[in-house]
């Protein structure tokens, strides 16, 4: 295994000269945990920010929640998502909302501008300010609120986004045992939308993607956690527009994949994605992948990029999914303000294979 933590990934040329290089760290696993390729340190320990989002409404599901308050398959995948704010996904969480009998103002995660860019220049237009339900985290905080709700801590005087509230212990218990990691060994911290995050070896979050599309496979879970994670995923996969949205990485991804895998990425560069069996070839095995760009990928391109060489040199994505794809990757041209070609986005590494 490499000592350093991380490895050069991608780099930017002016014309045929590298100019600028990112540098990350990948790991792939199988459903039973086996290393089966990497590159950098697969142990380095980054936090998966909203990458952690489907475990993190693992618990709602599997204690039925979707069953007791009729949630659809939209509603179940904006629970996971980072949406983009716009009206659909806005219509979507306050249905959510209503179901549970909790309200905006419940929420806890901040404000700000939807991520759908024509979305916000309408708002910033009309001189209006947006609202907790536009934030990208929000279908997350309202499954949280509805698992306050359906456990009966509502009346606790504590925040649902404190540590140490009861869903909190849950949610991180239940992520330690999907990525089969002591609860004591998963490191935490305050994610932008004020509730907690975990930080965890990139393997380990590998074994966990695995697990959510394989979840038969390892140590046996209960009936229960098995149902919910095919809940989930088919939610992900089958409503990919409210995981992300017009345009994004994630919704793109899974929209080309039409089932054969689900994607989830983070802030500061960090992606998961599962892959399940039969997806690429007869007999392929499920797999998990979580890769982070160190230096935080603050445009959201070089980890699709990335992921897009990663699933390539794996042979996870056939001929005509990369060419469905080749606006994310794996190679791009960087052009200037007058639109001619100035150099190339392009991959620097290859798969260390167990």
């Amino acid at each position: 295994m490499p000592q350093s933590y991380y490895e050069p990934v991608f780099e930017l040329t002016r014309g045929q000269t590298p100019e600028s290089v990112h540098f990350g760290g990948i790991a792939v696993v199988d459903s039973e945990g086996r290393l089966l390729a990497h590159y950098g340190n697969p142990a380095v320990t980054p936090f998966l920010r909203s990458s952690a989002k489907p475990f993190q409404a693992l618990p709602l599901i599997e204690r039925q929640g979707h069953v007791k308050y009729g949630l659809d398959g939209q509603e179940i995948a904006i629970t996971c998502a980072s949406h983009s704010g716009t009206a659909d996904h806005v219509s979507v969480i306050k249905s959510i909302q209503q179901k549970i009998g909790y309200g905006e103002g419940d929420l806890m995660c901040g404000v700000h501008y939807p991520l759908h860019e024509a979305t916000s220049n309408e708002m910033r237009a009309r001189r209006e300010s947006p609202t907790p339900n536009q934030h990208n985290c929000s279908g997350k905080h309202t499954g949280m609120l509805a698992l306050v709700r359906m456990t009966g801590y509502s009346g606790l005087n504590l925040a649902y986004i404190d540590p140490e509230h009861p869903i909190q212990k849950i949610i991180k218990n239940t992520f330690a045992e999907m990525c089969m990691l002591p609860e004591d060994a998963v490191s935490m911290g305050i994610d932008g939308c004020s509730a907690p995050n975990f930080a965890i070896p990139l393997l380990q979050a590998a074994w966990g993607f695995a697990r959510f599309c394989d979840p038969q496979a390892s140590e046996v879970q209960p009936v229960e956690r098995m149902s919910a994670c095919q809940t989930i995923a088919s939610a992900m996969w089958k409503y990919p527009e409210m995981v992300g949205g017009p345009g994004r990485f994630d919704t793109r991804l899974m929209q080309i994949g039409a089932g054969r895998w689900i994607a989830k990425g983070g802030a500061e560069g960090y992606q998961g994605i599962g892959v399940f069996r039969n997806a690429f070839a007869p007999n392929s095995p499920a797999l998990g992948i979580a890769l982070k760009i160190s230096d935080g990928d603050s445009r959201g391109r070089i980890g699709a990029a990335v992921s897009m060489e990663v699933l390539r040199q794996l042979g996870v994505l056939s001929r005509a999914d990369l060419e469905a794809l080749t606006d994310f990757g794996p190679s791009f041209t960087i052009r200037n303000w007058r639109k001619l070609q100035v150099g190339e986005g392009r991959p620097v590494f290859d798969l260390v294979w167990s």
